[in-house]
């Protein structure tokens, strides 16, 4: 069997018990139990709407957001599926700031805690630039099942290479 790449930083217990779900092809069954269904966000102004609304209700002061948007170039050879990026131009005297968020488009058809997850994640990069203590608390306090769902959509991820995406 092909090493589980998205299970590499955890326990091999964590792992066998992962690559029997997979052997035994259970682990879509098990996903699909936790998550019954993908999400209805399939175009970049509804990804964009959703994201607005989880940033209004937890950064309403922080920077604003020029673009969000589903991006068919980010892949996991860049090791994301997100990517947050700030943008400074210089205009005369002045210096613009432009943040913009890319969701890979393989997270059109994941359940919707998933993408909120990756979304949330994207945000937290607003206020903390680094992966550090404080960004993943900022993560936790918008979603208290971050890591988790970080856990899960790894499953999911490797799910989809031995297999196939069990929500098309």
């Amino acid at each position: 069997m092909t090493p589980l790449k998205y299970l590499t930083g955890y326990q091999q217990e964590i792992q066998d018990q992962v690559a029997s779900l997979l052997s035994s092809n259970k682990l879509k069954q098990v996903l699909l139990k936790r998550y019954p269904k993908a999400h209805e966000i399939r175009t970049d102004k509804a990804l964009y709407d959703y994201t607005m609304a989880i940033k209004n209700q937890y950064l309403r002061k922080s920077q604003p957001l020029s673009k969000v948007l589903f991006d068919d170039k980010i892949s996991l050879s860049h090791h994301a599926l997100g990517l947050h990026s700030y943008i400074s131009r210089v205009q005369g005297s002045k210096t613009k700031a432009k943040n913009e968020i890319r969701i890979s488009s393989r997270l059109k058809r994941v359940p919707e805690p998933f993408l909120r997850m990756l979304v949330v994640h994207e945000l937290a990069h607003l206020k903390e630039k680094e992966h550090n203590k404080a960004f993943y608390q900022l993560c936790c306090h918008m979603e208290g099942d971050y890591h988790q769902l970080e856990f899960d959509l790894r499953l999911l991820l490797t799910q989809i290479d031995h297999h196939e995406n069990p929500y098309l």
